[in-house]
């Protein structure tokens, strides 16, 4: 069915950067740059300019996420398929929560096809909206079992034509599952390429059209995986970390958040402020602590 993901295959080492090793690096290295970080001038930035500076930004955040992967837990096509599905309106916290039970329940799309609806909502209730997931899935699942042979499709065009699926979830089971560069333009990538002057678009596709003119095809699923982890961690839509965040030099945006480095580390999240991840089984090279089980203290 395809490449395995991050998350369930071996993957080559990569050396785990400790995690508050990591975050006490991000607020050294902005403290550091600190006096060199001014406000835009008035001067146009040349289309030159932002590809170079973007570039720059992916490096910088390559650095600082060695380890950036999916944030759903999945063991083959099929699992990230639903969980992504299934992570529209929540936190990936809750799907991974909520998933074990459901393919506990239904590990095939034959199974899941044939599902009573009533009892898949009981099962993904803490999902919300899970009335019109519950009908998404059971329809994508008898969508796989009757044209693609009970199996993940690894094409866009064929993806898109299931219940639920639209281009964003296909993209993140095409580059997860097939090893298929896409962009994957959720809430987090969108508001951050924007605070980051890399595109005005506000919709999705247009913002992953113009995106995928600056960076390569070969760092596309990266990409989108670094800047979510950003946006996640340390540039948060509210309240950014600017004072914590090794980018700030780079960032238009800078001084929209906290700027003081003491005040600035104590709005970091997850396992850059020391805290679990969203994941329940994370990849090896993690360096952050597994997310509890459903109903844990």
């Amino acid at each position: 069915m395809g490449k395995q993901a991050r998350g369930s295959a071996k993957q080559p080492a990569v050396k785990a950067t400790a995690a508050t090793a990591a975050a006490a690096k991000a607020s050294a290295k902005a403290t550091a740059k600190s006096s060199a970080t001014t406000k835009p001038t008035t001067k146009p930035e040349s289309r030159l300019a932002m590809v170079r500076r973007a570039r720059k930004i992916n490096r910088e955040l390559a650095e600082l996420y060695p380890y950036a992967h999916p944030e759903l837990d999945f063991r083959n096509p099929f699992e990230l398929l639903v969980a992504t599905v299934l992570s529209a309106q929540t936190t990936d916290l809750r799907v991974n929560q909520t998933t074990p039970a459901l393919f506990a329940a239904y590990p095939t799309p034959e199974d899941m096809a044939a599902a009573v609806p009533e009892e898949m909502e009981e099962l993904i209730r803490p999902t919300g909206f899970f009335r019109a997931k519950t009908k998404s899935l059971i329809g994508l699942s008898a969508a796989l079992r009757d044209n693609f042979g009970g199996e993940v499709p690894g094409r866009l065009a064929d993806l898109v034509t299931l219940p639920g699926v639209g281009r964003k979830t296909a993209n993140v089971v095409l580059g997860n599952a097939f090893g298929v560069p896409g962009i994957t333009v959720d809430t987090h990538f969108g508001r951050l390429v924007r605070r980051w002057k890399w595109t005005e678009q506000e919709d999705p596709e247009k913002v992953e059209a113009e995106i995928a003119t600056i960076f390569p095809k070969s760092e596309w699923t990266m990409l989108s995986h670094r800047v979510v982890f950003h946006g996640r961690r340390i540039c948060h839509a509210r309240k950014p970390a600017c004072g914590a965040c090794p980018i700030a030099p780079l960032c238009p945006a800078y001084g929209e958040g906290e700027t003081d480095p003491e005040k600035a580390r104590k709005l970091l999240k997850y396992e850059m402020g020391g805290q679990p991840g969203q994941r329940l089984s994370p990849p090896a090279d993690y360096p952050g602590k597994p997310a509890p089980a459903l109903g844990a203290g």
